[in-house]
């Protein structure tokens, strides 16, 4: 990448609320987050040259289209600023952050605010499990299902245990150590739970199959939350330290991004890998694309990982697919400890998805913020000592939509 893209600040919000019960609804977490990010950022609602708003289901859960005119809505000083919405699924805030650089790459625009937000909360759960099956080929796959993404997942274990072999111990130790991790995490919806030690076993009562292989601690939180980020252009953020007192080269940036999509059903991703060794092909080029762009060789180059782990599965095929052992061995990197948080590549040290919290358009830009929060040195309790390079994978549907990130000082 010859135009670096910078991270001014960022904010999130705490992943545990529950808006409906506080009163509160969708366009109260927009203004929160507007305000938070660029108080966290230091700038005024002036410096914005345009908006991007991640959210997958506003229209599901609350009934609230249109939520790119929700930052004006809530913030008159944004009133004229270009703004758009952006829709992936479970990978939205990661197009809300790569169109926010297309802008600032071009030299549209030298500042940026990008909004990932969702309220999930707000409807029982049966309900929340259909709103968000739609981000499914509806209609086509999954049809005789009671939820739709634990049993989709949970197809995707049934083909790493086809091809490689592959033990719920292992996902469980998965779920462990992001619920660990969550646990030091202020935001984490989480945080205050507490686990006996049945909470992981094949337990009917405290642990109970949700569908096929895929137990209640294999799965992410359904979670009211927003996350905002302030991306600049070099030349921008140069002035903004000089005025601060600042040196820019600490400031995070973005040193390389991947971005892949394929068709919806899952069972034709599987079958179009089935000679590959990688069970999701286009999940690897991604991220090789993004260890390009950053001039980065390979994993041993990182600090840390953010992840997507809508379940633990999910992870478990991130862990090879970023290439930290070879395709279907990623138990080695659960049984050798090299991902727990002092470990020697720590994965998920915010509690991840399943730990922090899942509000889904909101994701792709908290998994951005938490990287920049690490390199910076900036992320308190989860902070990974001498951190300088992290990356992220945000995923889509049954991995439809795959956006990762290289991030770095």
């Amino acid at each position: 990448m010859n135009t670096p893209v910078v991270v001014l600040g960022g904010y999130q919000s705490d992943f545990a609320r529950h808006l409906a019960r506080e009163g509160r609804e969708i366009s109260d977490l927009v203004q929160e987050t507007v305000h938070g990010t660029l108080q966290a950022a230091a700038l005024a609602p002036s410096a914005v040259g345009s908006i991007h708003v991640g959210n997958a289901f506003g229209e599901l859960f609350t009934g609230q289209a249109h939520l790119g005119a929700m930052p004006a809505t809530v913030e008159p000083q944004l009133w004229g600023v270009p703004a758009m919405r952006h829709e992936a699924a479970c990978a939205s805030g990661g197009l809300a952050v790569l169109s926010a650089m297309a802008e600032i790459e071009a030299g549209r625009y030298d500042c940026a605010l990008v909004l990932g937000v969702e309220q999930q909360r707000n409807v029982p759960g049966e309900v929340a499990a259909r709103h968000l099956g739609a981000a499914a080929w509806v209609g086509h796959e999954g049809q005789n299902c009671r939820y739709m993404w634990p049993h989709m997942f949970a197809l995707l274990g049934d083909e790493y245990e086809r091809r490689y072999g592959l033990a719920h111990a292992h996902l469980m130790g998965i779920a462990e150590k992001n619920f660990a991790n969550a646990r030091r995490n202020p935001y984490a919806q989480t945080r205050g739970w507490k686990f006996g030690p049945e909470a992981f076993a094949a337990d009917e009562k405290a642990n109970p199959v949700i569908e096929g292989r895929i137990r209640r601690q294999d799965c992410a939180q359904v979670t009211d939350g927003a996350a905002g980020l302030v991306l600049a252009s070099a030349r921008f953020a140069a002035e903004y330290a000089r005025h601060r007192g600042k040196d820019p080269a600490q400031l995070p940036r973005i040193l390389g991004w991947g971005h892949r999509t394929v068709g919806l059903p899952l069972a034709e991703k599987l079958r179009r890998s089935a000679a590959e060794p990688y069970v999701l092909p286009h999940v690897r080029q991604a991220i090789l694309d993004a260890f390009a762009r950053a001039g980065i060789s390979g994993p041993e180059a990182l600090s840390g990982i953010e992840t997507h782990d809508c379940f633990t599965v999910t992870e478990y095929m991130a862990i090879d697919h970023f290439g930290l052992t070879a395709p279907g061995q990623s138990f080695r990197a659960i049984e050798d400890g090299r991902i727990t948080a002092d470990g020697s590549l720590p994965i998920n040290p915010s509690g991840g998805l399943i730990g922090l919290g899942h509000p889904v358009g909101a994701t792709g830009v908290r998994m951005v913020l938490d990287a920049a929060r690490q390199v910076a040195g900036e992320a308190g309790a989860t902070q990974i000592a001498g951190a300088r390079t992290f990356a992220t994978l945000n995923l889509g549907g049954s991995a439809t939509t795959v956006v990762s990130f290289v991030v770095g000082t």
